[in-house]
């Protein structure tokens, strides 16, 4: 029986010298490198959001301006068949409608301008988009051990 008993210890001695044992600190540092982990996904995944509210919201702007835009133009079709005469004006006199004319070319300036503003935030949008995507990706190729890596995923990590 004893030397069944110094077996089985011998024997289960012998399985956990092949497994080597992490010390508490080791434990600590790979607790705190998952937590770390976790965290960043989190930070990631609230930035993706946020971008993707901004990019609604721009939409929005866009669709909303598109209806301005649209509404401003039949006001000036109208207005140019006033001023050539085609259409009643009814009590209008020309400078009068020589006046709405200007304002409306200004507020048609002032749209397009806004429009381009919008088209650039969405087009930053984009961008950091693809730059985040981009970041994960390196994270990930990073995590693994060079000596596991190949030429072409070394190539890639490079490219990166």
């Amino acid at each position: 029986r004893r030397q069944a008993t110094e077996y089985s210890t011998s024997s289960s001695n012998e399985e956990f010298e092949s497994k080597p044992l992490l010390t508490p600190k080791a434990k600590r540092a790979i607790r705190k490198r998952r937590k770390l982990e976790k965290e960043t996904k989190q930070l990631i995944k609230q930035e993706e959001l946020k971008r993707l509210h901004r990019a609604q919201a721009v939409q929005r702007q866009l669709e909303e301006l598109e209806e301005r835009q649209r509404a401003l133009e039949k006001f000036g079709v109208k207005l140019e068949r006033e001023l050539r005469g085609e259409a009643d004006s009814g009590t209008k006199d020309e400078n009068q409608m020589l006046h709405e004319w200007f304002e409306l070319v200004m507020e048609k300036n002032k749209l397009m301008r806004y429009e381009s503003e919008l088209l650039i935030i969405a087009q930053e949008l984009e961008l950091e988009d693809h730059q985040s995507r981009l970041e994960q990706k390196l994270r990930e190729k990073m995590a693994i051990d060079d000596s596991l890596k190949d030429e072409m995923d070394l190539n890639e990590e490079d490219e990166i």
